[in-house]
């Protein structure tokens, strides 16, 4: 296998290439959330409001274990 050369022309292209990645991952989500019923955001939101009150109680126990 030969050895990648680290040039400054390689480093921008890295770059960009990751960029373009993100860029394509945002407007993939941003598609997604306009074909979401509003069912799928209402239920969305009740797990995350029960994963919320999960660690909430997770981080009380947590405090209440280091006290003692």
């Amino acid at each position: 296998m030969a050895k990648r050369k680290n040039t400054l022309t390689r480093f921008l292209e890295d770059i960009v290439d990751d960029t373009k990645d993100f860029v394509d991952d945002l407007l993939d989500r941003a598609k997604d959330l306009e074909t979401d019923s509003a069912a799928d955001v209402a239920s969305l939101k009740a797990s995350l409001a029960a994963l919320q009150a999960k660690v909430d109680e997770l981080t009380a126990l947590q405090a209440k274990s280091s006290k003692n």
